[in-house]
């Protein structure tokens, strides 16, 4: 059996970020893809949120913090979008757990998939340490989370 891998919809090539526009196609991606290991998933868009969108960060510490509620995922607007950030995540949760999907490669420094650094929440492109809501939530379920740049890392696991 092939190890399938939840992919940001974005990485595909699909046009789902905040802006309307697609984060590239990733050949090794596209290649995962006709080898049916992908299973692809854009948790903003599943938890609710339109496209295009207004920008929004985690204001008050990163992923981990707004799983338990001690951060809100803000829009640039001044609404607070948390509620379909941690419905995308529980999403894409219960969909790694349907599929026995143990790999994750998701959207760089995104609110949602950023798994090593995310905006600050001050909307000046300032980024620090930590991670997206989703990206934290599938950490604490055992999912092994990759970013784009991180494509040989993930491919090498996969391979184990």
């Amino acid at each position: 059996m092939i190890a399938k891998v939840l992919v940001s919809r974005c990485l595909l090539g699909d046009r789902v970020r905040y802006d309307g526009q697609a984060s590239g196609h990733w050949d090794l991606l596209l290649a995962w893809q006709a080898q049916g290991r992908v299973v692809a998933l854009c948790p903003e868009v599943t938890g609710g949120l339109p496209t295009p969108r207004p920008p929004a960060e985690i204001v008050g510490g990163q992923g981990r913090r707004v799983l338990t509620g001690e951060a809100r995922i803000i829009a640039s607007t001044g609404s607070d979008v948390t509620d379909p950030f941690l419905a995308g995540a529980r999403a894409a949760l219960a969909l790694v757990q349907a599929e026995g999907i143990g790999v994750a490669v998701l959207k760089a420094n995104s609110p949602s998939c950023g798994n090593e650094q995310a905006y600050d929440g001050t909307f000046t492109g300032t980024r620090i340490a930590g991670e997206g809501v989703t990206a934290a939530l599938l950490k604490q379920a055992g999912v092994r989370v990759f970013n784009e740049t991180q494509l040989a890392e993930a491919q090498a696991y996969l391979d184990l």
